[in-house]
C-alpha cells in the first residue's frame, strides 16, 4: 500500500511546493486547509482547491477554525488592526502573526493523519526568509513531532517534514519552477483577494523571491516596490 502524507496547503507558493516535494518523496497526497477568519479566506480556499486539483488530490479536509478570529490579536483576523507594511530588515514580529497558529494546525493534522494512517505531515515553514514568526522555527517542529508521537497510539509514527525550513524565497521560486509548481494558482497577499497589494510582508517576500530568481510572477499587484536582492 502506498504511504500517505497530510500536506498543509494554505494556498500559497510555499505549500504548493511542499505538495510537489511530497509527491517526489513518494507519498500519496491528502491536503488540509484551515478557514480561520482571515481577510483573504475565500481566495485562499479557492487556491487550495486549485492546487489540490492540479495534483489530483482526492482526499481533502477543510477545517473551520473561526476561533482564531475570536481569539484575535492578529491583523489577519481583526480588521481593526492594520496590516504592517513590509519591512524585510525588521526583527520585530509583524502584526500578521496569528498566535500559535501552527500549533493548532499541526494538532488537527496529527489527528487526521492518525485516523487515516498517514506517516507524515508536510508543512511549508521557513525560518530563514520569512516574517520571523516564532512557530516557524526548526526546534518548534522537532518538539511538536515528539509530542505527537507521545500522545498517539503506540503503533502510530508520524513525521513532521519541513522541506523548506532552510530555504529562501529565491529557492522556492527556482526549485518550484523546475518541478512545474503552479505558482499562477497560488495566493500570497494578506490584505486583498483580487489584486495583490504588493506592500504587505507576504507580498514583499514573494516579489523579492521572484525578482532575485529572475522569474516573472504572473500575479497582478496594485504596486510593485523594489525590495532589493535576496541577500
Amino acid at each position: 500500500m502506498n504511504k500517505k502524507a497530510v500536506v498543509l496547503v494554505s494556498g500559497g507558493m510555499d505549500s504548493a511546493l511542499c505538495a510537489a516535494l511530497a509527491i517526489k518523496d513518494g507519498y500519496v497526497l491528502t491536503t488540509l486547509h484551515l478557514n480561520y477568519g482571515q481577510r483573504t479566506e475565500s481566495k485562499e480556499l479557492a487556491s487550495f482547491h486549485a492546487i489540490s486539483d492540479f495534483y489530483h488530490v482526492e482526499s481533502r479536509l477543510i477545517i473551520d477554525a473561526g476561533y482564531f478570529k475570536t481569539i484575535g490579536k492578529s491583523s489577519l483576523t481583526d480588521v481593526s488592526i492594520e496590516i504592517s507594511k513590509a519591512n524585510l530588515s525588521s526583527k520585530e514580529i509583524p502584526t500578521s502573526y496569528v498566535p500559535f497558529r501552527n500549533g493548532n494546525i499541526l494538532s488537527i493534522a496529527a489527528s487526521w493523519a492518525e485516523s487515516i494512517g498517514a506517516e507524515a505531515i508536510y508543512i511549508g515553514a521557513m525560518q530563514l526568509d520569512s516574517s520571523g514568526y516564532p512557530d516557524c522555527r526548526n526546534e518548534f517542529f522537532e518538539a511538536f513531532e515528539h509530542a505527537i508521537n507521545i500522545g498517539t497510539k503506540p503503533e502510530t509514527n508520524i513525521r513532521i517534514i519541513t522541506p523548506l525550513m532552510n530555504f529562501k524565497k529565491i529557492d522556492i521560486v527556482l526549485i518550484g519552477t523546475e518541478l512545474g509548481v503552479p505558482f499562477h494558482l497560488t495566493w500570497s497577499c494578506y490584505k486583498e483577494s483580487d489584486i495583490a497589494c504588493g506592500v504587505c510582508d507576504s507580498c514583499a517576500l514573494r516579489l523579492r523571491g521572484f525578482a532575485s530568481a529572475g522569474v516573472e510572477d504572473s500575479l497582478k499587484y496594485a504596486v510593485k516596490p523594489d525590495y532589493g536582492n535576496i541577500e
